[in-house]
């Protein structure tokens, strides 16, 4: 463990692990404000809020799916449902969230979760020479590509919204 990594939070060092166990070489980072929100991280690390994958978690025919969307848009639950071959679509309520990531809302990374979840990236991303996500808490953050961000997650490439 780098001492850097050593000094980040313990759910942050457990996406990190993730991250490293993958082959990657992306480094979680913890901010000094909340980037809470895809608007709070864009002006934290000075990039297109488009270019934040922000992580939420919905519930498809009452299965956890992770959706790791552009912080430029809202998700479109019905192209969403539709996407996924689901009946029906929902926002996971925060406990569950919770109890699926092991992480809070505004800070659930791609990965470091108890176990896998289903996950699907917005192709929006594919915009972006750097992706940046939570790492596991809501100050912290990591840059990837996103074809990284894709083999992390073993996630489907979807559009999440018209834009």
């Amino acid at each position: 463990m780098t001492e850097q990594t050593a000094s980040l939070p313990e759910r942050s060092r457990i996406v990190q692990e993730h991250v490293r166990a993958a082959g990657l070489s992306a480094q979680v980072r913890e901010l000094p404000d909340s980037a809470r929100t895809a608007v709070e991280a864009a002006a934290a690390l000075g990039c297109e809020v488009g270019a934040i994958g922000s992580s939420l978690l919905f519930l498809a025919d009452g299965e956890p799916l992770l959706v790791m969307t552009s912080g430029r848009h809202r998700v479109d639950v019905d192209l969403l449902t539709a996407a996924v071959g689901a009946e029906t679509v929902s926002m996971a309520p925060a406990a569950t969230v919770r109890e699926v990531t092991g992480q809070a809302i505004g800070g659930v990374a791609p990965v470091g979760h108890p176990a896998p979840v289903r996950t699907v990236v917005d192709a929006a991303l594919r915009d972006y020479d750097v992706v940046w996500t939570a790492g596991g808490t809501p100050h912290t953050v990591m840059p990837m590509t996103f074809d990284e961000l894709v083999a992390l997650t073993g996630g489907e490439v979807i559009a999440v919204a018209a834009d």
